[in-house]
């Protein structure tokens, strides 16, 4: 039986969460038998193009996703859904999204791969607002309303029309990943041209799938009797922006111990599509944290039961640092300095991947250059928080834990102009890690 026939008969009664994915065009009105108990609603894959007026009749829905449908305007009728915390309508055909449409405690919001030319005043309306995902529209500015929201924390404007960086945006006292790529005032690197050796999708021997984000695939292959990793990328708009954008940052990125070295371009791909040959990470090799959930909104979350001793904490940070250091640089932001972007092994050895909300900017242009710095110091003081938490049951180094805690606030102080620069927070760490190491020995 499936979702939709067992929810006409009533089988779904008193059900918090509800998928539906079966070409809908008209919204079905037996949903409204879970007014009292629903929460989270998935409308994603389905030809919707409207919802109805009494719409807001579902008054316990904290969660909407409306991706992959027809709709040409954000629905007035959310306004009335004051529970609602989090909106997803990625790639549809929308072109409006009218004053006052919002309701006021979204804290998460996804219009990416839309036609938006216009955002409405109203947005700097939202308080609550931590994660906004516009990638892939065709804003041509950004109302300064939003430099209202004081809670935005994540923001997703690659691949629009924006013709310059808005400096307030810098100084929003929350902001600590943000991607930009991809828009009329974007330089790219120029070392994204860099020439770089070219395999033959033929030369290779396929293995194994390893994984899959949401710019690309993962496999295993083999390239003159050497295991290698190929990044084949699926060329479509993400949240982030589009692959090409990662792809000319991976190769600008140059070699660095705690980053993935990209060995060469791969042509002649059965598809047509982008491929890079990079290091193969070996197996020992885990993801230090998972991606935010709905919960968390911007913030990871960690398996249950996870810890990291001090010692561990610091040896991670140090070459976190010195991988930040050596981006910025370079002109580039990562703008997704996360836990589940970093790999790590049981020896607290450490890699910082996934590139694909990363943006380059003008190093010349100082007083961009520092602030945009300054946003991703937040991200790393973020993350050093999140450490401490982990290793809250550890007291063997607590002076250097309370050093590491003032290394976190300056991270995390505001105004923007406050924060150090990665410059100094690696000799900061790097010190301590020695300290660390010396106490060991």
């Amino acid at each position: 039986m499936n979702t939709l026939e067992a929810l006409r008969l009533g089988k779904l009664k008193g059900s918090k969460k509800l998928k539906l994915a079966c070409g809908l065009k008209i919204f079905p009105k037996e949903i409204f038998d879970l007014s009292e108990t629903l929460e989270i609603l998935d409308l994603t894959d389905n030809a919707l193009s409207d919802l109805p007026h009494d719409f807001h009749k579902l008054k316990k829905l904290k969660i909407l996703f409306l991706s992959n449908n027809l709709f040409r305007e954000v629905p007035s009728i959310l306004a009335k859904c004051t529970n609602l915390t989090m909106i997803g309508i990625r790639n549809n055909q929308i072109n409006v999204l009218k004053e006052n449409v919002l309701p006021l405690n979204i804290r998460w919001l996804i219009l990416t791969d839309n036609n938006l030319k216009k955002l409405p005043d109203s947005l700097g309306n939202l308080q609550y607002l931590q994660k906004c995902m516009l990638s892939g529209n065709r804003l041509e500015s950004l109302p300064q309303s939003l430099s209202n929201c004081k809670n935005l924390e994540l923001l997703r404007i690659s691949s629009n029309k924006l013709t310059k960086l808005p400096i307030w945006l810098l100084q929003l006292p929350k902001l600590s990943w943000l991607a930009y790529s991809g828009n009329p005032f974007c330089a790219k690197h120029p070392s994204c041209d860099t020439p770089i050796d070219e395999v033959l999708w033929e030369n290779l021997k396929i293995e194994e799938k390893l994984g899959e984000g949401a710019s690309g695939e993962i496999y295993k292959a083999i390239w003159k009797d050497e295991e290698v990793a190929l990044k084949i990328f699926k060329g479509s708009m993400t949240s982030d922006g589009l692959p090409q954008e990662e792809m000319d940052i991976n190769i600008s990125m140059g070699k660095h111990t705690h980053l993935i070295d990209v060995l060469a371009r791969v042509t002649g791909h059965p598809e047509g599509r982008d491929v890079l040959m990079l290091e193969l990470i070996p197996s020992k090799f885990y993801n230090l944290g998972l991606p935010p959930s709905l919960e968390s909104c911007t913030r990871d979350i960690y398996p249950k039961d996870f810890e990291l001793n001090i010692a561990t904490s610091i040896k991670i940070l140090v070459a976190m640092a010195s991988a930040a250091l050596h981006m910025h640089q370079r002109g580039i932001m990562h703008g997704d300095f996360y836990a589940h972007n970093i790999l790590i092994d049981q020896e607290g050895h450490s890699i910082l991947g996934d590139f694909g909300g990363a943006s380059y900017y003008e190093p010349k242009e100082k007083e961009i250059r520092d602030a945009l710095e300054r946003l991703e110091v937040r991200a790393f003081g973020c993350l050093i928080e999140e450490f401490l938490l982990l290793s809250q049951k550890d007291t063997t180094l607590d002076t250097l834990k309370t050093k590491l805690e003032q290394i976190k606030d300056a991270c995390l102080s505001n105004p923007n102009s406050r924060r150090p620069l990665f410059q100094s927070i690696y000799k900061d760490i790097h010190s301590l890690y020695t300290k660390s190491t010396l106490n060991f020995n």
